[in-house]
Protein backbone atom coordinates (compact mmCIF):
# COMPACT_ATOMS: atom_id res chain seq x y z
CA UNK A 1 0.00 0.00 0.00
CA UNK A 2 3.04 2.58 0.77
CA UNK A 3 4.71 1.89 -2.63
CA UNK A 4 0.99 2.84 -4.28
CA UNK A 5 0.86 6.00 -1.92
CA UNK A 6 4.39 6.98 -3.21
CA UNK A 7 3.22 6.18 -6.72
CA UNK A 8 -0.38 8.13 -6.50
CA UNK A 9 1.77 11.03 -4.78
CA UNK A 10 4.59 11.47 -7.21
CA UNK A 11 1.75 11.62 -10.41
CA UNK A 12 -0.43 14.29 -8.21
CA UNK A 13 2.69 16.28 -7.69
CA UNK A 14 3.84 16.14 -11.61
CA UNK A 15 0.36 17.20 -12.44
CA UNK A 16 0.04 19.75 -9.87
CA UNK A 17 3.35 21.19 -11.19
CA UNK A 18 2.04 21.06 -15.12
CA UNK A 19 -1.12 22.92 -13.24
CA UNK A 20 1.15 25.95 -12.67
CA UNK A 21 1.13 26.60 -16.48
CA UNK A 22 -1.92 24.80 -17.64
CA UNK A 23 -4.72 26.19 -17.25
CA UNK A 24 -7.38 22.99 -17.91
CA UNK A 25 -5.37 21.17 -14.69
CA UNK A 26 -6.22 22.50 -11.26
CA UNK A 27 -2.92 23.16 -9.16
CA UNK A 28 -4.22 22.79 -5.63
CA UNK A 29 -6.20 19.90 -5.56
CA UNK A 30 -3.36 17.26 -7.14
CA UNK A 31 -1.05 19.00 -4.58
CA UNK A 32 -3.92 18.24 -1.82
CA UNK A 33 -3.72 14.83 -2.85
CA UNK A 34 -0.12 14.47 -3.42
CA UNK A 35 0.18 15.68 -0.07
CA UNK A 36 -1.95 13.45 1.54
CA UNK A 37 -0.36 10.77 -0.07
CA UNK A 38 3.10 11.43 0.91
CA UNK A 39 1.59 12.14 4.46
CA UNK A 40 0.55 8.40 4.06
CA UNK A 41 3.83 6.98 2.55
CA UNK A 42 6.17 8.45 4.28
CA UNK A 43 7.71 11.23 6.47
CA UNK A 44 10.61 12.05 4.56
CA UNK A 45 8.59 12.15 1.08
CA UNK A 46 6.13 14.91 3.51
CA UNK A 47 8.87 16.86 4.52
CA UNK A 48 10.53 17.07 1.01
CA UNK A 49 7.08 18.11 -0.36
CA UNK A 50 7.10 20.76 2.25
CA UNK A 51 10.34 21.78 1.64
CA UNK A 52 9.25 22.47 -1.98
CA UNK A 53 9.37 26.31 -2.95
CA UNK A 54 6.85 25.91 -5.34
CA UNK A 55 4.63 24.16 -3.04
CA UNK A 56 5.22 26.54 0.05
CA UNK A 57 4.03 29.54 -2.56
CA UNK A 58 0.72 28.02 -3.11
CA UNK A 59 -0.19 25.84 -0.54
CA UNK A 60 1.17 27.22 2.86
CA UNK A 61 -1.72 30.32 2.49
CA UNK A 62 -4.24 27.54 1.96
CA UNK A 63 -3.36 25.09 5.44
CA UNK A 64 -2.83 28.47 7.14
CA UNK A 65 -6.40 29.55 6.32
CA UNK A 66 -4.84 32.93 5.10
CA UNK A 67 -5.43 32.90 1.04
CA UNK A 68 -4.10 34.49 -1.38
CA UNK A 69 -2.94 37.87 -2.14
CA UNK A 70 -4.93 40.37 -4.63
CA UNK A 71 -1.72 40.21 -7.07
CA UNK A 72 -1.40 36.52 -6.71
CA UNK A 73 -5.08 36.15 -7.49
CA UNK A 74 -4.89 38.41 -10.41
CA UNK A 75 -2.03 37.04 -11.54
CA UNK A 76 -3.15 33.28 -11.37
CA UNK A 77 -6.66 34.11 -13.43
CA UNK A 78 -5.14 36.42 -16.09
CA UNK A 79 -2.30 33.34 -17.30
CA UNK A 80 -5.42 31.23 -17.22
CA UNK A 81 -7.49 33.48 -18.75
CA UNK A 82 -4.81 34.20 -21.92
CA UNK A 83 -4.17 30.48 -22.00
CA UNK A 84 -7.62 29.12 -21.89
CA UNK A 85 -8.75 31.75 -24.51
CA UNK A 86 -6.26 30.58 -26.65
CA UNK A 87 -7.08 27.12 -26.25
CA UNK A 88 -10.87 28.61 -27.13
CA UNK A 89 -9.57 29.88 -30.82
CA UNK A 90 -7.71 26.84 -31.63
CA UNK A 91 -10.64 24.73 -30.81
CA UNK A 92 -12.31 26.26 -34.09
CA UNK A 93 -15.48 24.68 -34.62
CA UNK A 94 -15.36 21.71 -31.93
CA UNK A 95 -18.14 23.31 -29.81
CA UNK A 96 -18.32 20.60 -27.11
CA UNK A 97 -14.66 21.02 -26.38
CA UNK A 98 -15.38 25.21 -26.37
CA UNK A 99 -18.63 24.44 -23.77
CA UNK A 100 -16.12 22.42 -21.81
CA UNK A 101 -13.07 25.01 -21.50
CA UNK A 102 -16.12 27.82 -21.01
CA UNK A 103 -17.34 25.84 -18.17
CA UNK A 104 -13.89 24.78 -16.53
CA UNK A 105 -13.03 29.01 -17.08
CA UNK A 106 -16.02 29.88 -15.15
CA UNK A 107 -15.07 27.47 -12.69
CA UNK A 108 -11.63 29.06 -11.90
CA UNK A 109 -13.19 32.36 -11.92
CA UNK A 110 -16.16 31.26 -9.19
CA UNK A 111 -13.50 29.41 -6.87
CA UNK A 112 -11.24 32.43 -6.83
CA UNK A 113 -13.51 35.29 -6.17
CA UNK A 114 -16.21 33.43 -3.77
CA UNK A 115 -14.27 30.40 -2.31
CA UNK A 116 -10.52 31.60 -1.76
CA UNK A 117 -9.52 34.46 0.59
CA UNK A 118 -8.07 37.72 -0.82
CA UNK A 119 -4.93 38.58 2.16
CA UNK A 120 -3.25 41.80 1.79
CA UNK A 121 -0.08 42.52 1.24
CA UNK A 122 2.82 41.43 3.94
CA UNK A 123 4.93 44.46 4.22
Amino acid sequence: MRILYIIVGIAAFVLGTIGTVLPVLPTVPFYLLATWCFARSSKRLHDWLNSKPLYRKHMTPFFNGEGLTLRQKVTMMSVTTILMFIAFVLMGEVLIGRIVLGAAWLFHVFYFIFRIKTRTEAA
